[in-house]
């Protein structure tokens, strides 16, 4: 990581502490009434919400609602993948953050009334707001991509939801002979960690590299441009010559159908049948941003790049992947910074003021193998209705560096994910 990063995500932290200290002032106005915020999610964009809500008021009803007891992170699944890493080193839950103050609904939510401003619950309760915010993550789209459902990625794991299709990836290639042939199938824009596929490919590639040389991995792509790509390129070229291939879209890269039962992926002008088949699904907002009338006709959430309340229906707010977030990336990284301007803006609205146009931070890390990295920076405020590049901000990693460098970022990496995983759960 370059130095001015680290700069601007001190600037980042230090506006934000001085924002939670002037909304403190408003306390006693809203404590009054006592105003009731729902979050549903407890990922990274929900449980940053949710504390950071009460860290600005803490006489504030905050309740997080989510079903599952432990929460299984994406950022840095690509090691377990590679066999370098434990699933439960991603795995965190949430005793501090209800010990921090926050109430906890280990439910399902599965009603939005936004005329009534309630959230049912599985169980058939019901929870009352004044504000809702939701960070559902992301869904698959399962009707994308034809022969593509459950059933088939139970043989052709995405992956892409950090948890047991990551140990199955991981077994599948632990199984695979060594001569074997590996094929990553990646969608067209927008989804979960843009550069996300192709850290995957080259830790794969340097699994084969080291375990079982005589392999091959193929990315089949829907695009012809992906993040961080001259850097992943020259890494390959550098690391995996002639293991990993790239083929984009003007190159027939787009995958058109799969076969399950052969694990034949179908391009536009080839089939590929993979000893090892990843497929990455076509994605959307979670199913109860849906569920909320919150989504368009993309299946995202289009929201307001000051408030993050949604441009359909008002007093509902969403943050991370599930919004359309102009230039700024769907990551971990984003979800938790949009997460506290989100929760700076409901507590102003709450005490009727007007909230404060953010610039938020998005920095994103990618091991290309395990004591390689490479790197992105952003910098995005509003403007025209969305969230945009502020020009000069951010950049990537130098091109030309030295493996010390590489060797860097990738100790950054890890250390970036034990920093964000401790704030968030920690």
């Amino acid at each position: 990581m370059t130095q001015p990063h680290l700069t601007s995500r001190r600037t980042f932290l230090g506006q934000t502490a001085a924002a939670a200290a002037a909304l403190m002032v408003t306390g006693p106005a809203i404590a009054q009434t006592r105003p009731r915020v729902v979050v549903i999610g407890g990922g990274f964009g929900g449980v940053s919400c949710a504390r950071t809500l009460h860290a600005l008021d803490g006489k504030l009803d905050v309740t997080l609602v989510e079903p599952n007891r432990t929460f299984t992170a994406c950022p840095m699944s690509n090691e377990v993948i590679a066999g370098d890493r434990a699933i439960e080193a991603q795995q965190f839950g949430y005793d501090k953050v209800v010990a921090g103050g926050v109430k906890m609904a280990t439910k399902a939510a599965t009603k939005i009334d936004a005329a009534a401003r309630s959230v049912g619950l599985a169980d058939g309760t019901t929870l009352a707001y004044d504000r809702l915010v939701l960070s559902p993550g992301i869904d698959l789209r399962f009707d994308a991509l034809q022969g593509y459902d459950e059933a088939a990625a139970a043989r052709m794991p995405h992956a892409w939801k950090a948890g047991e299709q990551t140990l199955l990836l991981r077994r599948q290639l632990e199984a695979m002979d060594d001569g074997g042939l590996v094929v990553i199938s990646v969608p067209a824009n927008p989804y979960r960690c843009p550069p996300g596929p192709y850290e995957r490919a080259s830790l794969i590639g340097h699994y084969l590299k080291t375990k079982k040389p005589r392999s091959k991995l193929i990315i089949l792509d829907s695009k012809d441009a992906f993040s961080k790509q001259r850097l992943f390129l020259q890494a390959w070229q550098e690391l995996y010559p002639g293991l990993v291939e790239w083929v984009g879209l003007s190159h027939g890269g787009k995958v058109t159908s799969v076969d399950a039962a052969t694990n034949t992926l179908v391009t536009e002008f080839d089939k590929h049948k993979a000893a090892v088949a990843n497929v990455l699904p076509p994605q959307r907002a979670g199913q109860i941003a849906a569920i909320a009338g919150v989504t368009d006709r993309s299946g995202w959430c289009p929201i307001d790049p000051v408030t993050f309340e949604s441009k359909q229906v008002p007093n509902i707010h969403v943050i991370g992947d599930a919004c359309i977030a102009g230039g700024m990336p769907k990551s971990a990284f984003s979800a938790n910074a949009q997460a506290k301007a989100c929760a700076s803006a409901v507590v102003s609205l709450l005490a009727g003021a007007a909230p404060a146009a953010p610039k938020l931070i998005n920095t994103c890390y990618s091991l290309v193998a395990p004591d390689y990295g490479i790197s992105i920076a952003g910098v995005y405020q509003p403007k025209n209705g969305l969230l945009t590049d502020v020009e000069g901000a951010g950049g990537t990693s130098p091109l030309e560096a030295t493996l010390t460098f590489r060797n860097q970022e990738a100790v950054y990496a890890r250390s970036w994910f034990d920093t964000i995983t401790g704030e968030v759960f920690g």
